[in-house]
């Protein structure tokens, strides 16, 4: 299977988590880019992010680990860690073990919370997060509906996915749908984002078609945040969450924030048919056969008609790291 990708996973900040899926003083087991780990909430809130493994004799944290206050407690011999792996107890003994008095032992990973979302920093040598997640304010505003999400997993990488919105040509064949324009994009550094706007022709609440302005924004900060705004008629946000699990195996979730219409009303339903296809054969559900069986051609052949495929694979690339980006030649 990991001959159809050359490329290895890509490092930045994944979601591994919503927020409301963690309780205060819940320990969960997950498993992203290719490890084992323990997410876990503390008693004031916190998040910590570790190894599963306890220093000590090594005992598996995420089954029988328990939240003691601020810190994690080993089900073997009760020592407890904080969420920067220090020791902060160990029950039986008169001292901590001086060479790690106040030195991480467990190893943590970075990891924070923002637009509903628990994010995970990811990077092959362990390099501390280069930039921050982005909030948006649509996600903490109470007036909006929040809690609408889809989730799907399936075999490919990010970079495929996120590459799926330049490929224009597709969207006729796969989608059914018109050729989609590019309209303005731009690049900078770790970000990039693009912008689509025109006039349609839309039937308002009573029937009768007016011409209207939308437009579609959608920015990409690094390789594991991104979002789509959609404002004219149902104006929405939706976060497109892709995270790696293993190098040739994602999870993907679409996170939906809107305003609370009436339900039945004329934007209920423009919300509801907006999520429809946003999801569907028209959008990602159309894209899931393709990408769960497709290859990543380093050198592929292309047309006049294709997108900017190779300038987008340029961006991507700053996001694996670089000796291997150039070991495997991925642009």
């Amino acid at each position: 299977m990991a001959e159809r990708f050359p490329m290895p996973m890509p490092y930045g900040w994944f979601c591994v988590s919503f927020s409301d899926e963690l309780a205060v003083n819940e320990v969960k087991n997950i498993h992203y880019f290719e490890r084992d780990m323990v997410l876990f909430r503390t008693a004031s809130g916190k998040l910590g992010l570790t190894s599963p493994v306890c220093p000590h004799l090594g005992a598996h944290l995420g089954h029988g680990g328990t939240v003691q206050g601020e810190s994690i407690r080993c089900p073997f011999h009760h020592w407890h860690y904080d969420t920067e792996g220090v020791i902060t107890q160990i029950p039986y003994a008169s001292r901590i073990p001086p060479k790690w008095e106040g030195k991480p032992c467990l190893q943590s990973f970075p990891v924070c919370e923002q637009n509903g979302v628990i994010w995970a920093w990811y990077h092959p040598n362990g390099a501390k997060p280069e930039y921050e997640v982005i909030e948006l304010a649509e996600t903490n505003d109470t007036s909006w509906v929040q809690n609408r999400r889809y989730f799907w997993e399936f075999d490919s990488c990010p970079q495929e996915i996120a590459e799926n919105g330049v490929d224009v040509a597709h969207f006729q064949f796969v989608h059914k749908m018109e050729a989609v324009p590019l309209g303005k994009t731009e690049y900078d550094g770790h970000i990039r984002r693009s912008l689509v706007t025109g006039s349609h022709m839309i039937p308002d609440e009573n029937g009768e078609v007016k011409e209207t302005e939308v437009s579609v924004s959608v920015v990409q900060n690094g390789a594991g945040q991104k979002w789509t705004r959609f404002s004219g008629v149902g104006d929405y946000l939706v976060q497109v969450l892709v995270t790696p699990v293993t190098r040739d195996k994602v999870e993907v979730r679409f996170s939906y924030s809107y305003p609370n219409h009436e339900k039945g009303s004329y934007l209920d339903n423009i919300m509801e048919y907006s999520i429809a296809t946003t999801n569907g054969q028209q959008g990602l559900e159309g894209d899931i056969p393709i990408w769960h069986n497709k290859f990543h051609l380093v050198k592929p052949i292309l047309c006049d008609g294709d997108g900017p495929i190779m300038q987008f694979r340029k961006y991507f690339s700053q996001f694996y790291d670089f000796d291997i980006a150039e070991s495997v030649k991925i642009v």
